[in-house]
């Protein structure tokens, strides 16, 4: 168990490049980065998770036109995911070496483009709302509330994005407090909107489906308001003024290019292979869906506790090799795969004994309980794998070796879980749980992948 644990046995005598910080010293320093990440995540999932009880109040229907919104979402907000990536790992570099100006140039940069696109996916989002959902296999039942929903959430994606960037540039600095603070905040915001919204209470029009879709808009600003806030600090990390240089930086612009485009690739394959899959499933019926949507209410809050671990993996593996000490890239990056594996431990021991109450949240339909307590079992099993390749992929993107993980992302879940969930869904006949085993098998294989890259140590050579 001490030599699992301990930190003089994560790295290699011959990889040392100076002392190797002491165990609890280093749990210390990467749990002061990844507690406030996983509260602040965790308290993200637990109000989606309210929120859809709260829509699912309307029916089963509503659960389903509000899930059919998720992935075409996603794929808007893909092109802003790999803008963040690049911007952690260039901030985290920074923050390390003590290159102030640096940071904040990226940071201004991400910002300038996040006006254009963000302009431009609105405008998308509002006036395609329809053919989307349509596209993304909307029922009869179901394509008037979700085309209505996702019309007027599109008009908040602009400050949704904004807001995500500051946040992830703020994370790359170690400063997760703050984050916490706005996402937080907002989502309380988002909660408080939905109750008043959805039913209609204390005077305010009962709006049903379109009220959360107004709440998301509500939120996307008020969390915009407080992330911009946190910039304007004269003792930031990340102070910007609008009397910095918001001349575009050629050499900036083509780091952040080179960045974003590999991890572009990912988060293409992603969303395109999260909206196959979810069109699979989508294709087996109204309930079917609706069991699926929250089988993957839990999955994701599972998930929310390896994205926070893997944030401050990412900021201290980033940082370190700013310091020129990839041996601490390497002690950080497998200190934070310990952590989260002991978090799906204990995530699946919950699982199992919470799946009927969780269940009983979302619907008193007696055919969607029992099909979603099964998708549970499977739950357990999806658990530990995922905690750990999320951190593994955070450690590799910290370093900026984003092309690795990019391919890896697009063929595992771009190709891999969209087809084999067909083919155990249809042709073998397996139906909803066919599509969730191809989950495991996209998980595993994902797993294999990075570790193997991981491993080999490539990546702590990657270049900027």
């Amino acid at each position: 168990m001490r030599r699992l644990v301990s930190t003089a046995h994560m790295v290699k005598p011959d990889l040392r490049r100076g002392e190797i910080t002491p165990t609890r010293e280093a749990y210390k320093t990467s749990l002061g980065i990844a507690i406030p990440a996983v509260v602040e995540m965790v308290s993200l999932a637990l109000m989606d998770i309210i929120s859809m009880i709260m829509v699912g109040r309307l029916g089963d229907f509503a659960i389903s036109s509000v899930a059919l919104t998720a992935q075409p979402r996603m794929i808007f907000f893909s092109v802003f995911f790999a803008l963040n990536v690049s911007v952690t790992a260039i901030i985290a570099r920074a923050k390390g070496a003590g290159e102030e100006e640096k940071a904040r140039s990226c940071l201004r940069h991400a910002l300038l483009l996040i006006i254009i696109l963000g302009t431009l996916m609105t405008v998308l989002a509002v006036f395609f709302a329809r053919p989307m959902m349509l596209l993304a296999g909307a029922q009869a039942d179901t394509i008037g509330p979700a085309a209505s929903y996702f019309r007027i959430a599109g008009y908040g994606l602009i400050f949704q994005v904004a807001t995500g960037t500051i946040c992830a540039a703020q994370r790359a600095t170690g400063n997760t407090k703050i984050t916490l603070k706005v996402s937080v905040t907002a989502k309380i915001v988002q909660v408080l909107f939905n109750f008043l919204l959805i039913d209609g209470r204390f005077g305010f029009p009962a709006m049903g489906i379109d009220g959360a879709a107004v709440s998301i808009v509500i939120v996307g600003v008020v969390g915009f308001c407080l992330a911009f806030t946190s910039i304007l600090q004269k003792d930031s990390f990340l102070r910007l003024r609008l009397t910095d240089n918001w001349k575009p930086d050629p050499e900036m612009a083509r780091t952040i290019g080179r960045l974003s485009l590999g991890s572009a690739i990912e988060q293409v394959g992603l969303r395109i292979g999260f909206f196959l899959y979810a069109r699979v499933v989508a294709d087996l019926g109204t309930l079917q869906f609706a069991a699926h949507s929250i089988a993957m209410q839990l999955l994701n809050l599972s998930f929310t506790f390896a994205d926070g671990i893997g944030a401050a993996t990412t900021s201290l593996v980033g940082q370190n090799l700013g310091k020129k000490r990839p041996d601490l890239s390497i002690m950080y990056g497998k200190l934070g795969m310990r952590l989260a594996f002991a978090a799906a431990a204990f995530l699946s021991i919950t699982a199992f004994f919470i799946r009927y109450w969780f269940t009983g949240l979302f619907t008193d339909d007696p055919y969607v309980l029992e099909l979603t307590v099964g998708l549970f079992i499977l739950i357990i099993v999806i658990l530990p794998i995922q905690t750990t390749q999320v951190v593994m992929g955070g450690s590799l993107r910290g370093a900026g070796d984003v092309r690795y993980v990019a391919m890896t992302m697009f063929v595992t879940v771009g190709v891999l879980r969209p087809l084999t969930g067909f083919v155990l869904a249809y042709p073998l006949g397996l139906g909803l749980m066919g599509a969730w085993i191809a989950i495991i098998i996209d998980q595993a294989v994902r797993l294999c992948l990075l570790f193997f890259r991981f491993s080999g140590g490539k990546w702590i050579r990657a270049k900027l």
